[in-house]
């Protein structure tokens, strides 16, 4: 056994949240795998949680997706402090990193596993980001996800769906990218902080013939009124997760030559771009995290971020766990 190895193999219990079936979620005491010469040890400080995917395994809805089963630790927004690097790591023990999630609880699946106070992965999946981001850090996901969706748009973006944190992420960056989007949202207490853009009730913006959309709300069922704002060959692009099977209807679609995208998961050089933006002061990080528990309260942070209308981020703070 290595010196690596003795140092780490004390420091593998770990703290996690632990789905062990829709609703029934606490934290659990597990232990890591042990990291190998690649992968480095992280204890995280902060995780986020998702009101979208998260949410969907709370519920027991999520549809049938790779690595799906009960028990799980959710959490793919995660930041915390490298405590072990292996040597072929690339990373430094001290370094701050962003998390997108592991799957180093043995038994008990990773899915997306980020939601524990230690976690092993390998270092390339691992973003070293300037720690003065802290808690903030946990919204690289959804704005590498923003970006993501942005890039799959064939012309700058008109209008975008939801204003939940991935739908003010995405009017953000369309800002930086020279568009002048108007977001929907339909709930009035959500149409707050729009620096620089236009939050509108959908009943009362009239527009016709958009070249480019985004929805980031998830809902199904708005498919058809967005293709009936589409000029011939509009562009829509669906950047939010959905459980239930999508349907349209087929003329209007047909007689504007419908473009129509689904954004996958982001990629490393969207992870990449978003760091530049932030570390440039150009995305501005902000103003999106609106609550924070200690994680030993996780049933109830959990509660709070799919029932409060008023949560718009939900983030568990790990520092106090050993």
């Amino acid at each position: 056994m290595s010196a690596y190895d003795d140092v780490v193999t004390s420091e593998l219990d770990t703290l996690a949240i632990v789905l062990h079936q829709p609703r029934a979620l606490r934290p659990d005491p597990l232990r890591v795998c042990a990291p190998g010469a690649a992968d480095v040890l992280v204890q995280v400080g902060w995780s986020g949680i998702s009101t979208g995917t998260e949410r969907l395994l709370w519920d027991g809805r999520m549809p049938a997706f790779p690595g799906m089963g009960y028990p799980l630790v959710p959490g793919y927004e995660s930041v915390g402090e490298v405590v072990h690097a292996g040597p072929e790591a690339g990373l430094r023990t001290g370094d701050t990193v962003f998390v997108p999630g592991s799957n180093c609880f043995g038994s008990v699946r990773g899915l997306f596993g980020g939601a524990s106070r230690r976690v092993v992965l390998p270092a390339a999946r691992a973003l070293r980001i300037d720690p003065a981001l802290r808690e903030r850090g946990v919204l690289f996901a959804l704005a590498a996800t923003a970006l993501h969706a942005l890039r799959a748009c064939a012309e700058p973006v008109e209008l975008i769906v939801g204003h939940g944190t991935l739908g003010r992420l995405l009017a953000r960056l369309a800002l930086l990218e020279g568009a002048q989007p108007v977001v929907w949202e339909t709930d009035p207490q959500r149409r707050g902080g729009a620096p620089g853009y236009a939050v509108v009730d959908p009943a009362t913006d009239e527009r016709r013939g958009l070249r480019s959309v985004i929805d980031a709300s998830g809902d199904a069922a708005v498919l058809d009124a967005l293709i009936a704002r589409l000029a011939p060959g509009g562009g829509l692009v669906l950047a939010g997760f959905y459980e239930q099977p999508l349907s349209f209807q087929f003329a209007p679609a047909f007689m504007r030559e419908l473009r129509l995208r689904v954004a996958a998961q982001w990629q490393p050089d969207d992870l990449a771009a978003v760091r530049a933006l932030v570390d440039s002061g150009r995305l501005d990080l902000d103003g999106l995290i609106t609550h924070q528990r200690a994680a030993r309260e996780a049933p109830q942070a959990y509660a709070t971020a799919f029932g409060d209308p008023d949560c718009l981020k939900m983030v568990l703070d790990w520092r106090a766990c050993p």
